[in-house]
């Protein structure tokens, strides 16, 4: 008897899960091996694999997906998303040589999986995504100019406070309600999040204030700046951006002052303004509720959660297969619990890779800020790289049922497009800041060993394009290795 498409994509969707998740696993651990090799070629040749790895999960995926829904619309995009990934990656590894070969590598593959997770879900939206991410993609082309080049970004402190509580204050005047809170403003049709694009402004604001002298007068007003963004996003009841900014106001105090008291006592406060908020806001309380007992009014208010958990259950550890489950019954699944469907349909290996990724993007961003000798550049990064990790932990925890939901979404992976956009522009600051220390770091060795230096013939460009090398060339920052910062 002939096997149909649908049977044979059933068929398929069962063999290609594990595929998919040993691709996954090979992904993950070598963006914790790649630093073991010293060498700009060997590190390159992992790199390279890695991408490998993203192509085929990403060709296998859609594959599965054609072959399930018989939709040439599915083989079109995967081919349109296939042209921009190899474009991406060649821009931005080649106009940006010195920049972290990893970041780059990471941000690609979480797009991927997202694009993946979001047909799966709903087409029309997983093109929308992409039409974001394309125009991020764009800026992250030109933002790295413009942070190595504009050396005026360090004194636009009050610029950055003043356009930041412009924008959230227009927020909770102008913008529509959803599920309870005010988050987004339309301008002819086209919808969008400023409290994304604030998270950032707000980094560099606070970076500003606390990038010069150690005195209480400059703690006492970032302290207050930084509490009022809070409170006006606590007055629009977007009380998950509110928890991100307080928490990336901690860090970056602690990393200014050094002082574990005035961390403690903003803990405190954190602590305070939680329960205030639980008998203030009705919706506040719901989610508690929720959160403790999701089944005690599963047909009403904790059926979101209880079905995330069901998927979360379903998919084991190895998946149900690549639209094999039933990720839709959660309701506002592709925004809030994008996790959840990638646990049902993808398994649980898969998913704490995904968590890998993501802390492998943090740990770099970390990195990478204790490298940085200028004070206020140093907390730039510090505060994006909390500010991604903050975001990742709460949209996880919430889907988990580890913490209660609030409503944010896995950046790069679940739906939202001024989120993927926001995050875009966070990765290429980042890899900015990154290529100006490597800038200095190259301006330093020549004037030590003269124009094209002491090791060999050209210079080092960071990224192995001119040959071979210098035996202790700096290669990309990673867990346990400082070497390629190098050291005055």
């Amino acid at each position: 008897m002939p096997v149909s498409l649908t049977n044979l994509s059933t068929i398929l969707a069962q063999v290609s899960k594990y595929l998919i998740i040993i691709l996954m696993v090979i992904y993950t651990v070598q963006c914790y091996t790649v630093f073991r090799y010293r060498t700009k070629q060997s590190q390159s040749y992992v790199f390279t694999r890695q991408n490998v790895s993203m192509f085929i999960i990403h060709f296998v995926a859609y594959l599965i997906m054609f072959l399930d829904q018989q939709n040439i619309q599915i083989a079109v995009f995967y081919v349109i998303q296939l042209a921009y990934l190899l474009l991406a990656l060649l821009l931005l590894t080649h106009l940006y040589p010195k920049s972290s070969r990893l970041l780059v590598n990471n941000m690609l593959m979480l797009i991927a999986i997202g694009l993946i997770m979001i047909t799966r879900l709903t087409y029309a939206s997983a093109v929308r995504q992409f039409e974001m991410e394309a125009v991020g993609t764009v800026l992250a082309l030109i933002i790295p100019v413009i942070v190595r080049k504009a050396m005026g970004l360090t004194k636009l402190t009050w610029f950055y406070v003043f356009v930041g509580l412009g924008l959230l204050a227009l927020v909770l005047v102008a913008a529509r309600s959803t599920y309870g809170a005010k988050l987004s403003l339309s301008i002819h049709g086209f919808t969008f999040q400023p409290s994304e694009f604030v998270k950032i402004i707000f980094v560099f604001a606070v970076a500003g204030l606390l990038s010069g002298k150690k005195d209480r007068k400059r703690i006492i007003i970032a302290t207050a700046l930084a509490a009022a963004h809070v409170l006006i996003l606590v007055a629009s009841t977007d009380l998950g951006s509110a928890l991100i900014f307080f928490i990336t106001y901690l860090v970056m105090l602690f990393a200014a002052t050094r002082n574990p008291f005035l961390v403690l006592s903003g803990v405190v406060a954190g602590i305070l303004a939680a329960v205030l908020a639980y008998f203030m806001f009705a919706h506040v309380r719901v989610r508690v509720q929720v959160w403790l007992d999701p089944f005690s009014d599963y047909a009403g208010t904790g059926y979101q959660v209880s079905q995330s958990l069901f998927s979360i259950a379903a998919g084991g550890w190895f998946g149900t297969g690549l639209g094999q489950g039933s990720p839709t019954a959660i309701p506002v699944v592709q925004q809030d619990f994008m996790f959840s469907a990638i646990c049902e349909e993808l398994g649980g290996i898969f998913a704490i890779c995904l968590i890998l990724v993501c802390l492998s993007c943090f740990i770099m961003f970390i990195n990478i800020a204790m490298k940085l000798e200028n004070r206020f550049y140093r907390l730039v990064a510090l505060g994006l790289g909390s500010t991604y990790a903050v975001q990742c932990f709460l949209t996880v925890g919430g889907d988990m049922k580890m913490i209660p939901m609030t409503g944010v979404t896995l950046p790069l992976v679940s739906y939202g497009g001024s989120s993927a956009l926001a995050t875009i522009v966070t990765f290429s600051i980042v890899q900015g800041l990154y290529t100006m220390r490597r800038d200095e770091e190259d301006k330093d060795e020549e004037e030590k060993y003269g124009q094209y230096g002491s090791y060999g013939q050209y210079p080092d460009d960071g990224y192995g394009s001119y040959g071979q090398k210098k035996q202790n060339s700096r290669v990309d920052p990673g867990p346990g290795n400082q070497s390629e910062f190098g050291r005055k």
